[in-house]
């Protein structure tokens, strides 16, 4: 399953810890538009606080519990999604490699993925 057949079945959002500039330069290079973008710059904070996805929620109007959160980060995402309500998946990316420059976090995602290509296979 690719991204515009997610897009298919699924509303899809960006929760992202940079400015709005950046991330339409970014857009640009993605295979799928975003039903919803939720930049730092919007949220004036940036992850791990809980007010970027406060946001994100809001915005989406959806309950925490109608919402699957995946990214890479466990300190930066896995942890306030979860504290807020949401399912997480973690694209666990590096594998045994470790967590790379990200602060070490002990939160647990509901499901981790070696990358978001097995998450979309999982969804069909």
């Amino acid at each position: 399953m690719t991204g515009p057949t997610l897009r298919s079945r699924f509303k899809l959002a960006i929760v992202s810890n940079t400015d709005d500039d950046l991330f339409a330069d970014t857009a640009r290079l993605l295979e799928v538009p975003f039903d919803w973008v939720i930049t730092a710059q919007q949220a004036r904070s940036y992850k791990p606080s809980h007010n970027n996805f406060r946001l994100a929620l809001e915005r989406i109007a959806r309950p925490p519990a109608e919402v699957l959160h995946c990214a890479q980060s466990v300190y930066h995402d896995i942890v306030p999604a979860r504290a807020l309500g949401l399912a997480t998946v973690w694209v666990n990316r590096r594998g045994a490699k470790g967590g790379g420059a990200t602060k070490a976090a002990s939160g647990r995602p509901d499901l981790e993925v070696p990358d978001l290509k097995t998450l979309a296979e999982m969804a069909t």
